[in-house]
């Protein structure tokens, strides 16, 4: 929902991304799809803080153009009620949708728009939508990040990646099992460009070897 980086040229989804100049006078995309739902945002974070209070472990985080409410810290026996909660809070934003993730229940702009379109605009903006010599890796641990890795996975060349511990169903097309395999992986990619094919990076049975 929130986009910033270099680009060369912007032809967004919705809304067309806007090119400015960062503080070394760059030129930089600044796409922000759902910027007119930044008042409804904030009212119905200030809602939900007031009403979960009550249920203990429940957290609710302002993520600037959605709101997220956490509940792994929650009693299995509280979460019907805090989704009571969430639900009833959100009767009065009908323009504003309820998704799930990993232990949590996510408030955002009811509008097309997903982590596999903002990889696409982000591609589009930075030149490098058609081009053959870019290689898109995109690593998530999360249901939402599935639209980013269908998105890649049509694509010629391009890395899916899903960390994860234990088997799960998914479009990646590769796994890391935890975060400091995922800092290593990052390490060994950024060796392996500097170093030429010395060193290659190989994938079996969706995991990664480094030889």
């Amino acid at each position: 929902m929130d986009i910033s980086g270099p680009a060369q040229a912007s032809n967004g989804f919705r809304v067309n991304g806007k090119i400015v100049k960062d503080k070394h006078g760059n030129d930089m995309v600044q796409f922000q799809p759902a910027s007119e739902y930044l008042p409804l945002i904030d009212e119905v974070c200030k809602i939900l803080i007031e009403s979960t209070k009550v249920i203990k472990g429940a957290r609710v985080e302002h993520n600037k153009f959605c709101v997220t409410v956490h509940f792994r810290r929650v009693k299995e026996e509280h979460w019907k009620a805090l989704a009571e909660k969430v639900d009833n809070a959100l009767k009065d934003f009908p323009t504003l949708n309820l998704t799930h993730g990993r232990k949590v229940l996510e408030i955002r702009p009811a509008i097309a728009w997903d982590k596999g379109k903002a990889v696409d605009f982000l591609l589009s903006s930075l030149g490098f939508a058609d081009s053959n010599d870019v290689l898109p890796v995109y690593i998530g641990d999360d249901r939402t990040d599935e639209d980013a890795f269908r998105v890649l996975n049509d694509m010629k060349h391009a890395c899916s990646i899903l960390v994860t511990s234990v088997p799960k169903n998914t479009k990646a097309t590769l796994s890391l099992r935890e975060p400091a395999e995922v800092m290593e992986f990052l390490r060994r990619l950024v060796q392996w460009k500097k170093t030429g094919m010395d060193r290659c990076i190989t994938a079996q049975s969706g995991r990664f070897l480094y030889n």
